[in-house]
Order: C-alpha cells, then structure tokens, then sequence
C-alpha cells in the first residue's frame, strides 16, 4: 500500500513505480496459474495486429465492388468468399476489425475514466453525494445496455462518434459502482488517515493514494465490458443502427449475410466467428486478470 506516513522518503514516481512492478508480478504469476489467460492474451493481441495492419495485409480494397463476383464461395482467389456486390469477404472482416476494437476501446476507455472518477467521487465523501450519485447510477442500471445503446443512438445518428458515446453511457454505471465499494475500504485504511493528518488535499488522496489501488479492479473490469461493447456495437449495427454502409463492420456484415443466409451461409458466419473469438479472448483474459488482483484467488496460487 502506499503509505506516506511509512514512507515519507519515496517520491510520487517511486510509488508508481513499485505499484506497477507489484502488479506485473502479479499478473505473470496468475497468468502462469491460469495458462488460458496466455492464449486470451495471444488471440486479442493477434487480432489487434491484424486489426491494425489491415491497410497492408487485406487482399482488396474492402470498398471494392465486383458485381460478377458476387456471392462467390470461398476460394484461392476470395479465402472467405464474397457479398452480394462481389466485395471481398477477408478483406472487410479485416477493416470491420478496426471499426470494432476503435469504438469498443474508446467507449470503455471513455467510460473507465469517467465512471471510476464518478464512483471514487461517490465512495470518498459519502453521505448525501454518495446517495444522489447512486441513485442516478442505478437509473442508468435500469436499462439493459444494448437498450440504451439503441435509444441514444436513434436519438443522436449513427456514426462512430455517437456510437462511442452510446456505448460509453451503458458502461458508467458498472464502472462507478466497482470503483466506489473499493474507494470506501481503502478510504478507512491508516495511510490516508495519515495523509490528512498531514494536510493532504482531497484530489492527492484521490488520485495518489486512493486510485492506485483500486485501479486492478478498474483494469478487470475494462476488459471485460469491451467484450460488451463489441456486442453492442455488432448489435447495434446488426439492426441498422450502426456505421453507415458501404464501411466495413462486423455486425453490419451478419446483417447483409443474413439477407442471404440460405444460399451464402459464409457471409453471415465468418463475421459471427470473428466476434466470437475476439469475445472469447476477452473474456480468457479477464480471467487472469481477476486472479492476479482477487486476494482470496491470490492465496490460492
């Protein structure tokens, strides 16, 4: 923990430093424990790389129309086949990749911040703020997330923008709430008791000494509600209300192979397999995170 009233010596940095060390350790030993966490990790980097070097490694151009290719099987030519405009199947799951991890990462990135400020906020002064902002939370709790995802985007527009948005607005509430349980143990501990005594203001205590530790907590969750906000954006784009066609995404991909499902059932389930091993990945590495930061899992290791 970190302790100024212990350790009055280390600077800020040093802190940091140890606490960063102190999970990597952490997770090594845990991933180590739980081998499938490695090949999580493995499947979710290679797809982020795929992901990324899509301008250079896709075959065609994904916008590229072929009306005389169209619904062609998989071949040598066109490994997963084509649409119905004769466009190049591989090619567009490759650049729907980008689309999906760019929203899902932004999205939860936008909706960490957020709500871990809003729940440590909630958790560290208490009282009348804590109930308010709960209440609010459990609002936004009452919706189910692809339900509220659909109402702020039929309300703003698709585009990746608002996509962000709406999906960023349905993870807050989850994000506060692992943030505030936390903040509200860690606020009793010595250390910060220590820290007001020695005049530290609210933000240091905050964000110096309350947030890095509760921050693992923050991390496993992230990684499990991207999985989320790959789904909803799938869903959402499923239904319409997604990017705007010609881009290339993964749920809007399922949406046009499904309007030819019985003669070219490929173009709806290579798109689908797709999300399901990026899901899967997630969901594989959020395992090994909870173990390197869950201290009854610790004991077990």
């Amino acid at each position: 923990m970190t302790s100024p009233s212990h350790s009055p010596r280390l600077s800020r940095s040093a802190y940091l430093r140890i606490a960063l060390a102190s999970l990597a350790a952490g997770l090594f030993k845990a991933f180590n424990a739980n081998k499938t966490s490695w090949i999580g990790l493995a499947v979710f980097v290679i797809v982020a790389l795929l992901a990324l070097l899509a301008p250079v490694i896709a075959p065609y151009d994904p916008l590229d129309q072929n009306i005389l290719n169209r619904l062609k099987a998989p071949s040598a030519a066109h490994w997963l086949g084509t649409d119905y405009y004769g466009r190049d199947t591989l090619s567009r799951i490759l650049w729907g990749a980008r689309i999906s991890l760019t929203i899902g990462l932004m999205a939860i990135g936008s909706a960490m911040v957020i709500g871990t400020l809003i729940g440590m906020i909630a958790g560290y002064f208490g009282g009348r703020t804590d109930l308010l902002i709960m209440q609010v939370m459990d609002v936004l709790l009452a919706f189910p997330s692809l339900i509220l995802g659909l109402i702020v985007v039929a309300m703003l527009g698709p585009s990746v923008a608002n996509l962000v948005i709406a999906i960023a607005l349905t993870a807050i509430p989850p994000f506060s709430r692992i943030a505030r349980a936390p903040t509200i143990a860690v606020k009793n501990r010595e250390f910060i008791e220590a820290g007001h005594a020695l005049g530290y203001s609210h933000p240091r205590l905050m964000f110096g000494h309350i947030l890095p530790n509760i921050a693992p907590e923050v991390l496993v969750m992230g990684s499990l509600w991207l999985a989320t906000a790959i789904r909803v954006e799938a869903s959402l784009a499923f239904i319409g209300l997604g990017v705007n066609p010609p881009t290339a995404t993964w749920g809007g991909m399922i949406r046009e192979g499904f309007e030819n499902i019985l003669d070219s059932f490929w173009l709806a389930l290579f798109p689908s397999l797709a999300i399901l091993i990026v899901v899967f990945s997630l969901n594989l590495l959020g395992d090994g995170l909870r173990d390197a930061v869950d201290p009854r899992l610790k004991g077990e290791q």
